[in-house]
């Protein structure tokens, strides 16, 4: 198994353990936000049809609109 590279590398200073951990944890959360921002939100006519609490209209396209 291949070790995986450090998350974070102190390159001037000395942090104290506890510094590291705060800095580790913004880094972690900033980069699960990431995420979030970039995920698709629905289509305003699925998430209508969600809201009305109606099933997915069939036709041309509609597996398309099922995966928004």
């Amino acid at each position: 198994m291949i070790p995986a590279e450090p998350l974070l590398t102190v390159t001037k200073g000395d942090p104290t353990p506890e510094e590291l951990a705060a800095v580790t944890a913004v880094v972690l959360a900033l980069q699960a936000g990431a995420g979030e921002s970039e995920a698709k939100t629905p289509s305003r006519h699925w998430a209508r049809r969600t809201l009305l609490k109606l099933p997915p209209k069939p036709g041309a396209g509609a597996w398309r609109r099922s995966g928004r």
